[in-house]
């Protein structure tokens, strides 16, 4: 007994290639689904919380090259972004974009340094803020990021600014 004719088997299966095919590329260009580990960005995203990652939010890039063939636009402030750092897939918030004033404000009352962004107070060590010293902006191709949970969080305090050219893309789903 014969399910199909031989002329319905091909087009079924040009069909189903295609769609194989196009999800590959999707997976491999567009979109990405990651799952979080660790509290750095609670409350806004949990651990084990999945995300939808658009890969293409800033550019087309090389892959495995961190540079974009194409690049449309840049980080804004607040874009909760992932990027690879000590070769491991990482997801922090703009918290400055390039060319903002870096500035550090002194908390007398409890005796810590801290960024002011909007509302949000973003503590810094002393250590941390010895590492910009020099610095009163943040430089061209480069932004700041913070985990939103940012007493649990290693970021651009402890490692420092972040290349536009290491962003992989922009969490733009939960």
């Amino acid at each position: 007994m014969i399910l199909f004719s031989k002329k319905k088997l091909k087009v079924y299966s040009i069909i189903i290639l295609t769609g194989v095919f196009l999800a590959i590329l999707c997976k491999l260009f567009i979109f990405e689904f990651l799952t979080i580990s660790g509290q750095s960005m609670t409350p806004n995203i949990k651990n084990n919380q999945k995300i939808i990652i658009n890969k293409i939010a800033y550019g087309i890039q090389k892959p495995l090259k961190g540079e974009f063939l194409f690049q449309w636009s840049s980080p804004k402030k607040n874009d909760v972004v992932i990027f690879l750092h000590n070769n491991k897939i990482v997801v922090k918030r703009c918290i400055l974009i390039q060319g903002e004033s870096l500035e550090f404000l002194y908390d007398e009352q409890y005796n810590y340094y801290y960024i002011q962004t909007g509302e949000r107070k973003i503590e810094i060590t002393r250590e941390q803020k010895k590492r910009f010293e020099n610095c009163t902006k943040v430089p061209e191709g480069y932004v700041f990021v913070v985990g939103d949970n940012d007493k649990y969080s290693i970021d651009s305090r402890d490692y420092g600014f972040v290349s536009v050219k290491n962003i992989t893309g922009r969490v733009i789903g939960k």
